[in-house]
């Protein structure tokens, strides 16, 4: 939580108060993915650690956590979706039309996000997890409802943006693409967010996975569920870093604490000559 409030906030401050000290052609997608990790610290495993503590969430605070924790998820996978596509095709986040349709594509992924966490909220499926510590859905009527929801959900929001990484990470690397950042650009950092992102998310895609496969509508394994939520916050936690990797932003950062220790301790300054006869 302190990882990701802190680094999250200042990679925001960074790329708003020091955005002349580095290149970034792509601002918009990591711009959206930095808000989502920051939000994400903030409510969720903050809201996570206090149901630890208080051993559990009340409504409605609980159908809240549930409702942004698929929001944020969503918005990541979408964010990092297009972050993809923009250096496959040399799309920047200005100066062209097609930049327009990313920021749709940007907002749309928190937009379709939202639905679909509003759905097991709308129907009451929704309870405290000790094992994921925070709110989520458990499904104790129909196998149908919970196949149907999960299919929509993760064919939508999930895979599409999945397979649009995939595709356009592969056709990057292999030299299809029409990237017209410089090597010192902070969409170099793409791969690391890629390969972090898929790691971390890969036990919560899992879990999902498992839950199809019973037919008796009973969770996943409890160690699943827990490994799920810790290692989606690790992720939260670890892209600051991950944007430290970038030569030209980390002495963006430097150049940040030093103007504010400048202004703490300002240098002297000359106010008055006195002439001394010899």
């Amino acid at each position: 939580m302190v990882l990701g409030v802190l680094g999250n906030g200042l990679v925001l401050i960074v790329k708003v108060v020091c955005k002349d000290h580095f290149q970034c052609l792509y601002w918009l997608p990591l711009i959206s993915l930095t808000l989502s990790d920051f939000f994400c610290s903030i409510l969720i495993i903050c809201g996570s650690l206090l149901a630890v503590l208080s051993e559990g969430q009340i409504s409605p605070w609980c159908e809240v956590v549930s409702l942004l924790k698929f929001t944020f998820i969503t918005s990541s996978i979408g964010s990092i979706a297009v972050l993809c596509v923009q250096r496959l095709m040399g799309i920047p986040s200005k100066g062209k039309k097609l930049s327009v349709l990313m920021a749709v594509a940007c907002v749309a992924s928190w937009i379709n996000g939202a639905i679909f966490g509003a759905v097991p909220v709308a129907y009451k499926w929704i309870r405290y997890d000790s094992a994921e510590m925070l709110c989520a859905v458990f499904w104790e009527s129909s196998y149908s409802d919970m196949l149907v929801y999960i299919l929509c959900a993760f064919s939508i929001s999930i895979f599409v943006p999945f397979l649009l990484i995939v595709v356009c990470s592969t056709l990057t690397c292999v030299g299809f693409g029409k990237d017209c950042s410089s090597q010192g650009d902070l969409s170099s950092i793409t791969p690391l967010l890629v390969i972090l992102y898929l790691f971390c998310y890969a036990p919560f895609t899992a879990s999902e996975l498992v839950l199809l496969g019973r037919f008796d509508l009973s969770p996943s394994p409890e160690w699943l569920r827990s490994l799920s939520s810790v290692m989606a916050y690790l992720d939260c936690a670890l892209n600051p870093f991950i944007y430290c990797t970038n030569k030209d932003f980390r002495k963006a950062v430097l150049i940040l604490f030093w103007n504010k220790r400048r202004s703490t301790f300002p240098e002297p300054v000359l106010t008055s000559v006195t002439r001394l006869e010899t």
